[in-house]
């Protein structure tokens, strides 16, 4: 997610190489590695603790973590970087990175909670001036096939620079409720596909993330066509050269006959913004009258 300035990539880039102490792994053996990476501890807590509006109970997971600690154990002992072997094609690869992340995510979250945003958890005090969620992002420090990095990092380096689909910015949650809604099943490589472009539906027809105002002439989209426009446009015209690309072009792949035909009434609009929802994705904090905006 963007969080950081184009100005501070360089620092970014350094911080990124120091080492910081990572999150903990549980004290206990490790079930034997299975031929093929196995995603089914995830899926188990996503089925338990996630709802139907990609909302997370994080108080009763805190209170019962051991399918989490499991699968974040899996994740520490191999990726396909270390076991080669257990991931033959790139949607075997891509699925362990997606899961890697969200799961990741969340147990980042545990670390810290209760918290209200993921912009609760700052930087390095004497590193006040990064931005605030650098804290989260950058200096929460996660391992995944023994080598230990940053959320940042794993986003930015591993998975956009290595998988040119971006749908993947409908598949990675980040804790908080301007991100897509967290799935309640993981990610696997024999449906990844349909998987992906399922998410892309779902985040395309929620209005919180596509709004078309006819009385202002505006089209509304969520701010992550904002930050990685360049990831879409730069698909759109690898998939239809020749064609004009624009973001409402890449959006019309995604949504019903209807809403095309809807957005072919809407050449003439201004394309603007809608602003990010940083609170956290807490099925409790959610259904509280008092949850303040953050």
């Amino acid at each position: 997610m963007r969080w950081f300035s184009v100005s501070t990539l360089p620092l970014l880039a350094l911080i990124g190489c120091t080492t910081i102490k990572p999150l903990s792994v549980p004290q206990q053996p490790l079930r034997e590695i299975q031929p093929t990476f196995s995603h089914e501890d995830f899926d188990r807590v996503l089925h338990r603790f996630v709802d139907d509006q990609g909302q997370v109970d994080y108080a009763a997971l805190k209170r019962d973590s051991g399918d989490l600690e499991r699968y974040y154990s899996l994740l520490t002992t191999c990726s396909p970087d270390s076991c080669p072997s257990l991931f033959p094609t790139e949607a075997n690869k891509l699925a362990y990175w997606l899961n890697a992340y969200n799961a990741a995510v969340i147990k980042t979250v545990l670390t810290h909670y209760p918290i209200s945003s993921v912009g609760d958890i700052k930087p390095p005090l004497l590193l006040f001036f990064l931005p605030q969620k650098s804290g989260f992002f950058l200096f929460q420090r996660v391992t995944f096939g023994g080598k230990t990095t940053s959320l940042y990092f794993l986003e930015h380096w591993v998975i956009r620079r290595r998988f040119a689909d971006p749908r993947v910015h409908f598949a990675l949650n980040c804790a908080s409720g301007g991100c897509p809604r967290l799935p309640r099943q993981a990610f696997t490589a024999e449906h990844l596909d349909e998987q992906l472009a399922h998410e892309a539906h779902k985040f395309l027809t929620e209005e919180r993330n596509l709004k078309i105002s006819h009385q202002e002439k505006t089209v509304w989209l969520s701010s992550i066509f904002d930050w990685y426009e360049s990831d879409f446009l730069t698909w759109y015209r690898q998939q239809f050269p020749g064609r004009k690309a624009t973001l409402l072009d890449y959006v019309t792949l995604y949504v019903s006959p209807e809403k095309v035909e809807e957005l072919g009434r809407t050449t003439s609009y201004t394309v603007r913004f809608i602003p990010y929802d940083w609170r956290l994705n807490d099925r409790i904090l959610r259904n509280s009258p008092f949850l303040p905006g953050i």
